[in-house]
């Protein structure tokens, strides 16, 4: 079974980059870091997949060699067309945002990058609330089946995950 720590982690580095730009210091060096939290979510959701199909993931930063390791291996994430356009500038991101001190994300490529990888996560069930298919007892029951023995996830972000990772199963 795969580490929902990971996907915790994808997950909260979203949230890191939504509550930044709730900060009213939006200047462009500052919209830089809200770039880089969001590269992190990404990157960090396609390995966890990666890594829930036995994939050792290599230290890597490159969304798009991460899409194609996904496509590849029969990860289970579901790729949008906005992920699969802008791997290249979302690579960019984790590097040019920390390193170049002379590029900056423009505040309109935030936003648009805020509303990509939140459709990303929720299409891949990374969120709070508990997706509706597992309203059904009787398929979390049956999800439940394919956990080790005496295992309960813990809120509805696990039970959410874990429903990604086996739905193909059930």
């Amino acid at each position: 079974m795969c580490d929902i720590r990971l996907f915790r982690r994808a997950y909260m580095d979203y949230c890191s980059a939504v509550n930044l730009l709730k900060i009213p210091e939006n200047d462009e060096s500052y919209l830089n870091n809200v770039a880089y939290h969001l590269q992190q979510s990404v990157e960090k959701t396609l390995k966890a997949f990666l890594e829930c199909v036995g994939v050792t993931v290599p230290n890597t930063h490159d969304i798009d060699k991460l899409v194609r390791m996904s496509r590849d291996n029969g990860s289970r994430v579901i790729l949008t067309e906005w992920i699969k356009e802008k791997a290249d500038m979302l690579t960019r991101w984790e590097t040019d945002t920390r390193y170049d001190m002379d590029y900056y994300v423009e505040a309109e490529r935030v936003q648009e990058g805020v509303a990509g990888v939140r459709e990303f996560l929720e299409i891949n069930g990374l969120k709070k609330d508990l997706r509706s298919e597992l309203s059904d007892p009787a398929l979390k029951e049956r999800l439940g089946s394919f956990f080790p023995k005496d295992y309960v996830p813990k809120d509805d972000f696990e039970w959410n995950c874990l429903y990604q990772i086996f739905s193909k199963r059930l």
